[in-house]
């Protein structure tokens, strides 16, 4: 089948169209990666001019894969997301438990609770408690006094989505998914065993950050804040007084996070601020890496305490990934792991896909992710609807489950 997926950023809008076959067998058609300033703090500037974007950028697609678009996967931000855990149980008397339990637990905990503001992008359940033995797989069959199911929710606000509906709507495309962003990073970066085993994914991005971990084979949180590589930029300009062109150029070809000697004595000449052809002065790397790491550690240090505020630091998981176009900047590995103390790699997208070069970068990863996105994997499967595309949020499958079951 043809799986599509889109990505809207506040730097660039992204498509990708693959022939699916299973996650095994995956054909990609076409990439398409354009920059684009529409999309600011998850504000639309101009609707319109995104829309045409938004247009060509499916045209081009279905011209490059020589496919017709009608549905899409589609990367949602998680800035100013809410991450909410809770729980349920139940006694069952040493009964063999069946979906029905499963059923009971879950309508009495606040799985169908209401919000009027905010829609969950992610309500699972991520473990079990058997008689006070954990698992994170499906439990029924076995036999056991006491049930409690863990659940861990994902909210983002309703206003943000409407637009991305508005613009499917426009565009006359369905939505097969809505799918977290910093999910979709993780799924095209992260191995079998780092997913099972538990990894932190980070994808440090243009003008956003975001952090999702999965362990168990569970998506267990979710979250995003406005900093990114543009923030390193910004500094660089105003540290030195340069455009911001020259200072995209010193991050990308000279800054690096960890310092050496020898950056004293390296001299770059760089123009004035005020972009005269023949006004430059002189600085040396080290004065590059003094404004770019206070910055990073900022960054870094915010992802540590957003996890630590929901006692997943509890969980040592000892595994970090780092994605997006900011994991290339030297030295981030090594700074990584002196802040989260745990293995650090930079993810790239899976090797398997046997992408073009300029596609297999971390800056890539984010789109990538779409099409690795399974709606059951990651939702209580006989809890769902059966319906075929996204339409608008709905609680209509709270009440039809309760015609059934209650």
């Amino acid at each position: 089948m043809i799986k599509v997926g889109l990505n809207l950023g506040n730097s660039k809008l992204s498509c990708i169209v693959t022939d699916y076959k299973n996650s095994d067998n995956i054909k990609i058609l076409s990439v398409l990666n354009y920059p684009s300033n529409l999309i600011k703090k998850n504000i639309i500037i101009n609707y319109e001019k995104l829309l045409n974007e938004v247009k060509n950028l499916i045209i081009e697609s279905e011209k490059q894969s020589q496919t017709k678009i009608n549905s899409i996967n589609i990367n949602i931000s998680t800035v100013d997301s809410l991450s909410k855990y809770y729980q349920s149980e139940i006694f069952i008397s040493d009964q063999q438990i069946t979906d029905l339990h499963l059923k009971k637990a879950i309508n009495q905990s606040e799985y169908f609770g209401e919000n009027e503001n905010n829609y969950e992008l992610i309500n699972d359940i991520i473990a079990y408690d058997l008689d006070k033995k954990i698992i994170h797989t499906d439990p029924i069959g076995n036999y056991a006094n006491k049930i409690k199911l863990y659940f861990y929710k994902l909210l983002i606000d309703k206003k943000y989505l409407k637009n991305i509906f508005n613009l499917a709507d426009d565009l006359k495309l369905n939505i097969d998914n809505l799918i977290p962003s910093p999910l979709s990073s993780a799924l095209s970066t992260l191995s079998k065993d780092e997913k099972n085993l538990g990894t932190i994914c980070i994808d440090l991005g243009h003008s956003t950050t975001s952090t999702a971990i999965i362990e168990n084979n569970k998506f267990i949180f979710g979250d995003s804040f406005l900093v990114g590589s543009s923030n390193v930029t910004n500094d660089i300009a105003r540290g030195v007084s340069t455009t911001l062109s020259s200072a995209e150029r010193l991050k990308t070809l000279y800054g690096s996070i960890i310092s050496s000697p020898s950056d004293e004595h390296e001299i770059i000449e760089i123009p004035f601020i005020s972009g005269e052809n023949d006004k430059f002065t002189q600085i040396n790397r080290s004065t590059i890496n003094s404004i770019i790491k206070p910055r990073v550690e900022e960054t870094l240090e915010i992802i540590w305490q957003n996890i630590k505020q929901n006692n997943l630091h509890n969980k040592k998981i000892k595994n970090v990934v780092i994605t997006g176009g900011g994991s290339q900047l030297e030295g981030i590995e090594e700074y990584a792991r002196m802040i989260f103390s745990s293995n650090v790699r930079i993810g790239k997208p899976l090797e398997f896909l046997n992408l073009k070069d300029n596609f297999y970068n971390p800056s890539y990863s984010d789109i990538i992710g779409t099409i690795f996105f399974e709606k059951d994997e990651f939702s209580i499967g006989f809890m769902q609807k059966q319906s075929k595309n996204i339409k608008k949020p709905s609680f209509s499958g709270f009440f039809s489950w309760l015609d059934q079951y209650i």
